[in-house]
Protein backbone atom coordinates (compact mmCIF):
# COMPACT_ATOMS: atom_id res chain seq x y z
CA UNK A 1 0.00 0.00 0.00
CA UNK A 2 1.18 3.45 -0.63
CA UNK A 3 -0.04 6.46 -0.18
CA UNK A 4 -0.26 10.31 -1.31
CA UNK A 5 0.76 12.88 0.89
CA UNK A 6 0.81 15.93 -1.41
CA UNK A 7 -1.97 17.53 0.92
CA UNK A 8 -2.42 18.68 4.04
CA UNK A 9 -4.42 16.26 6.25
CA UNK A 10 -5.69 18.14 8.82
CA UNK A 11 -9.55 16.82 9.77
CA UNK A 12 -11.88 19.16 10.44
CA UNK A 13 -14.47 17.77 12.92
CA UNK A 14 -15.96 21.40 13.11
CA UNK A 15 -18.58 20.48 9.36
CA UNK A 16 -19.94 16.98 8.87
CA UNK A 17 -17.99 15.29 5.89
CA UNK A 18 -19.79 12.65 3.84
CA UNK A 19 -17.65 9.66 4.04
CA UNK A 20 -17.82 10.14 7.79
CA UNK A 21 -21.87 10.65 7.70
CA UNK A 22 -21.99 7.28 5.54
CA UNK A 23 -19.87 5.50 8.12
CA UNK A 24 -22.10 6.62 11.11
CA UNK A 25 -24.79 5.22 8.59
CA UNK A 26 -23.40 1.97 8.36
CA UNK A 27 -22.49 1.78 11.94
CA UNK A 28 -18.91 2.63 12.11
CA UNK A 29 -16.90 4.29 14.67
CA UNK A 30 -14.89 6.47 12.38
CA UNK A 31 -16.36 9.87 12.47
CA UNK A 32 -17.65 12.36 15.04
CA UNK A 33 -20.64 13.86 16.66
CA UNK A 34 -21.05 17.02 14.08
CA UNK A 35 -21.35 13.79 11.56
CA UNK A 36 -23.95 11.84 14.34
CA UNK A 37 -25.76 14.76 14.41
CA UNK A 38 -26.65 14.87 10.88
CA UNK A 39 -27.15 11.04 10.88
CA UNK A 40 -29.39 10.99 13.55
CA UNK A 41 -31.84 13.52 11.53
CA UNK A 42 -32.25 11.13 8.64
CA UNK A 43 -35.25 8.98 8.60
CA UNK A 44 -34.14 5.24 9.04
CA UNK A 45 -34.54 4.65 5.35
CA UNK A 46 -31.11 5.96 5.19
CA UNK A 47 -29.45 3.05 7.02
CA UNK A 48 -31.44 0.89 4.52
CA UNK A 49 -29.84 2.51 1.72
CA UNK A 50 -26.45 2.68 2.67
CA UNK A 51 -26.39 -0.87 3.11
CA UNK A 52 -28.18 -1.55 0.04
CA UNK A 53 -25.55 0.56 -2.13
CA UNK A 54 -22.82 -1.45 0.08
CA UNK A 55 -24.00 -4.38 -0.84
CA UNK A 56 -24.50 -3.38 -5.01
CA UNK A 57 -20.71 -2.63 -4.34
CA UNK A 58 -19.91 -5.61 -3.51
CA UNK A 59 -21.58 -8.10 -6.24
CA UNK A 60 -20.24 -5.37 -8.80
CA UNK A 61 -16.91 -6.15 -8.14
CA UNK A 62 -17.39 -9.66 -7.53
CA UNK A 63 -19.09 -9.53 -11.38
CA UNK A 64 -16.29 -7.80 -12.91
CA UNK A 65 -14.06 -9.84 -11.27
CA UNK A 66 -15.00 -12.91 -12.39
CA UNK A 67 -15.56 -11.63 -16.00
CA UNK A 68 -11.31 -10.75 -15.57
CA UNK A 69 -11.15 -7.37 -15.03
CA UNK A 70 -7.91 -6.56 -12.50
CA UNK A 71 -7.53 -3.23 -12.11
CA UNK A 72 -10.07 -0.81 -10.56
CA UNK A 73 -9.98 2.96 -10.02
CA UNK A 74 -12.24 3.49 -6.90
CA UNK A 75 -13.13 7.42 -6.12
CA UNK A 76 -15.21 8.66 -3.50
CA UNK A 77 -13.72 5.55 -1.63
CA UNK A 78 -15.30 6.51 2.13
CA UNK A 79 -14.07 4.86 5.21
CA UNK A 80 -12.77 1.54 4.96
CA UNK A 81 -15.48 -1.47 5.56
CA UNK A 82 -14.66 -4.52 5.38
CA UNK A 83 -15.06 -6.20 3.54
CA UNK A 84 -13.54 -3.70 0.87
CA UNK A 85 -13.63 -3.81 -2.82
CA UNK A 86 -10.05 -5.01 -3.28
CA UNK A 87 -10.76 -7.74 -0.65
CA UNK A 88 -13.85 -8.45 -3.23
CA UNK A 89 -11.83 -8.29 -5.95
CA UNK A 90 -8.13 -10.16 -5.41
CA UNK A 91 -11.02 -13.55 -3.76
CA UNK A 92 -11.09 -13.82 -7.28
CA UNK A 93 -8.02 -12.15 -9.10
CA UNK A 94 -4.88 -12.15 -6.49
CA UNK A 95 -2.68 -10.31 -8.68
CA UNK A 96 -5.53 -7.21 -9.24
CA UNK A 97 -4.46 -4.06 -8.59
CA UNK A 98 -6.95 -1.30 -6.64
CA UNK A 99 -6.45 2.77 -6.74
CA UNK A 100 -8.69 4.36 -3.65
CA UNK A 101 -9.11 7.77 -3.88
CA UNK A 102 -11.31 10.29 -1.27
CA UNK A 103 -11.25 13.57 -0.73
CA UNK A 104 -11.43 13.21 3.55
CA UNK A 105 -8.68 13.17 5.63
CA UNK A 106 -9.47 10.56 7.91
CA UNK A 107 -9.71 7.76 5.09
CA UNK A 108 -6.19 8.48 4.52
CA UNK A 109 -5.92 7.87 8.39
CA UNK A 110 -6.96 4.44 8.20
CA UNK A 111 -6.15 3.68 4.36
CA UNK A 112 -2.61 2.11 4.95
CA UNK A 113 -4.14 0.29 7.78
CA UNK A 114 -7.02 -1.27 6.21
CA UNK A 115 -6.83 -0.94 2.37
CA UNK A 116 -3.64 -3.46 2.16
CA UNK A 117 -3.71 -5.75 -1.05
CA UNK A 118 -2.90 -9.56 -0.87
CA UNK A 119 0.64 -10.46 -1.37
CA UNK A 120 0.37 -10.85 -5.20
CA UNK A 121 -1.56 -7.24 -5.87
CA UNK A 122 -1.18 -3.76 -5.16
CA UNK A 123 -3.40 -1.25 -3.68
CA UNK A 124 -2.86 2.63 -3.73
CA UNK A 125 -4.45 5.78 -2.14
CA UNK A 126 -4.79 9.11 -3.30
CA UNK A 127 -6.29 12.04 -1.35
CA UNK A 128 -8.21 13.78 -3.86
CA UNK A 129 -11.24 15.48 -5.09
CA UNK A 130 -13.46 13.94 -7.98
CA UNK A 131 -13.64 17.55 -9.28
CA UNK A 132 -9.76 17.39 -10.03
CA UNK A 133 -10.57 14.28 -12.19
CA UNK A 134 -6.66 14.93 -14.21
CA UNK A 135 -5.00 14.48 -10.79
CA UNK A 136 -6.76 11.15 -9.96
CA UNK A 137 -5.66 10.01 -12.93
CA UNK A 138 -2.45 11.44 -13.61
CA UNK A 139 -1.70 9.63 -10.11
CA UNK A 140 -3.49 6.30 -11.08
CA UNK A 141 -1.66 6.35 -14.22
CA UNK A 142 1.95 5.36 -12.04
CA UNK A 143 -0.47 2.20 -10.44
CA UNK A 144 -2.73 1.27 -13.45
CA UNK A 145 -1.92 0.52 -16.78
CA UNK A 146 -4.41 2.94 -19.02
CA UNK A 147 -3.90 0.30 -22.16
CA UNK A 148 -5.34 -2.41 -20.73
CA UNK A 149 -9.75 -2.27 -19.28
CA UNK A 150 -10.06 -1.09 -15.83
CA UNK A 151 -13.17 -0.56 -13.65
CA UNK A 152 -13.70 2.76 -12.54
CA UNK A 153 -16.38 2.80 -9.51
CA UNK A 154 -18.20 5.93 -8.71
CA UNK A 155 -20.72 4.48 -5.74
CA UNK A 156 -22.76 7.10 -3.80
CA UNK A 157 -20.58 9.80 -4.79
CA UNK A 158 -22.12 12.03 -7.85
CA UNK A 159 -25.19 13.35 -6.00
CA UNK A 160 -22.58 15.33 -4.04
CA UNK A 161 -21.42 16.94 -7.17
CA UNK A 162 -24.10 19.64 -8.34
CA UNK A 163 -24.66 20.55 -12.15
CA UNK A 164 -23.28 24.01 -11.76
CA UNK A 165 -20.21 21.60 -10.89
CA UNK A 166 -20.36 19.65 -13.86
CA UNK A 167 -21.24 16.25 -12.44
CA UNK A 168 -21.93 15.02 -15.67
CA UNK A 169 -18.93 16.61 -17.61
CA UNK A 170 -16.59 14.96 -14.68
CA UNK A 171 -18.05 11.18 -15.03
CA UNK A 172 -17.63 11.69 -18.78
CA UNK A 173 -13.64 12.87 -18.55
CA UNK A 174 -13.04 9.73 -16.35
CA UNK A 175 -14.94 7.60 -18.72
CA UNK A 176 -12.54 9.04 -21.55
CA UNK A 177 -9.59 8.92 -20.19
CA UNK A 178 -10.05 5.04 -19.82
CA UNK A 179 -9.48 2.42 -22.55
CA UNK A 180 -11.98 0.36 -24.59
CA UNK A 181 -13.41 -2.66 -22.89
CA UNK A 182 -12.93 -0.57 -19.17
CA UNK A 183 -16.51 -0.60 -17.32
CA UNK A 184 -17.93 2.34 -15.33
CA UNK A 185 -19.60 0.94 -12.13
CA UNK A 186 -22.34 3.85 -10.66
CA UNK A 187 -24.64 4.27 -7.99
CA UNK A 188 -26.51 7.03 -7.54
CA UNK A 189 -29.36 8.39 -5.28
CA UNK A 190 -32.78 9.07 -6.74
CA UNK A 191 -35.41 12.04 -6.31
CA UNK A 192 -38.17 10.26 -8.55
CA UNK A 193 -38.49 6.92 -6.50
CA UNK A 194 -39.37 8.52 -2.99
CA UNK A 195 -39.98 12.28 -3.63
CA UNK A 196 -40.64 13.19 -0.15
CA UNK A 197 -37.84 11.11 1.34
CA UNK A 198 -35.94 12.28 -0.81
CA UNK A 199 -36.47 15.80 -0.15
CA UNK A 200 -36.21 15.00 3.72
CA UNK A 201 -32.55 13.91 3.37
CA UNK A 202 -31.89 16.41 1.21
CA UNK A 203 -32.81 18.94 3.69
CA UNK A 204 -31.28 17.39 6.40
CA UNK A 205 -28.01 16.86 4.85
CA UNK A 206 -28.24 20.43 4.17
CA UNK A 207 -28.92 21.87 7.49
CA UNK A 208 -25.38 20.12 8.37
CA UNK A 209 -23.68 22.38 5.41
CA UNK A 210 -23.78 18.96 2.67
CA UNK A 211 -25.53 19.93 -0.37
CA UNK A 212 -27.47 16.92 -2.33
CA UNK A 213 -28.20 16.66 -6.26
CA UNK A 214 -30.46 13.42 -5.73
CA UNK A 215 -31.58 13.21 -9.68
CA UNK A 216 -34.28 11.47 -12.17
CA UNK A 217 -33.43 7.95 -13.69
CA UNK A 218 -33.39 9.91 -16.59
CA UNK A 219 -30.71 12.15 -15.43
CA UNK A 220 -28.50 9.36 -13.77
CA UNK A 221 -28.82 7.61 -17.56
CA UNK A 222 -26.95 10.31 -18.78
CA UNK A 223 -23.70 9.43 -16.59
CA UNK A 224 -23.58 6.19 -19.09
CA UNK A 225 -24.50 8.03 -22.65
CA UNK A 226 -22.71 6.14 -25.48
CA UNK A 227 -21.71 3.08 -22.87
CA UNK A 228 -22.99 -0.35 -23.05
CA UNK A 229 -25.01 -1.27 -20.04
CA UNK A 230 -25.01 -5.10 -18.47
CA UNK A 231 -28.10 -6.88 -17.72
CA UNK A 232 -30.08 -6.05 -15.97
CA UNK A 233 -29.17 -2.01 -16.95
CA UNK A 234 -30.02 0.84 -14.91
CA UNK A 235 -32.44 -0.68 -11.91
CA UNK A 236 -32.27 0.11 -7.96
CA UNK A 237 -29.29 -1.39 -6.30
CA UNK A 238 -31.72 -3.84 -4.90
CA UNK A 239 -32.51 -5.29 -8.55
CA UNK A 240 -29.09 -5.16 -9.71
CA UNK A 241 -27.03 -8.51 -10.12
CA UNK A 242 -24.55 -10.00 -12.61
CA UNK A 243 -24.55 -12.98 -14.34
CA UNK A 244 -24.14 -16.07 -12.31
CA UNK A 245 -24.94 -14.08 -9.10
CA UNK A 246 -27.90 -14.74 -6.68
CA UNK A 247 -30.80 -12.38 -6.64
CA UNK A 248 -30.27 -9.86 -3.49
CA UNK A 249 -33.76 -10.17 -1.31
CA UNK A 250 -36.60 -8.24 -2.87
CA UNK A 251 -36.58 -4.76 -1.14
CA UNK A 252 -37.11 -1.58 -2.39
CA UNK A 253 -34.82 0.85 -2.58
CA UNK A 254 -34.26 4.47 -3.58
CA UNK A 255 -30.64 4.35 -5.64
CA UNK A 256 -30.03 3.75 -8.92
CA UNK A 257 -27.30 1.57 -9.71
CA UNK A 258 -25.62 -0.28 -13.03
CA UNK A 259 -22.39 -1.05 -14.51
CA UNK A 260 -21.39 -0.32 -18.34
CA UNK A 261 -18.69 -1.14 -20.97
CA UNK A 262 -17.49 1.44 -22.66
CA UNK A 263 -16.83 0.12 -26.14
Amino acid sequence: MTTDHSRPHRIDTSRAHPARVYDWLLGGKDNYPVDEAVGETLPPEARDAARQNRAFMHRAAAYLAAEGVDQFLDIGTGIPTEPNLHQIVQRTVPTARIVYADNDPIVLRHAEALLVSCPEGVTDYIQADVREPDQIVRHARQVLDFDRPMALSLIALMHFIRDDQNAHGVVKGLVEALPSGSHLVLSHAAIDIFPELAEQVIAQYAKGGIRLSFRTREEVARFFDGLELAPPGLVTATEWYGADQEPPPSEESGIYAAVARIP
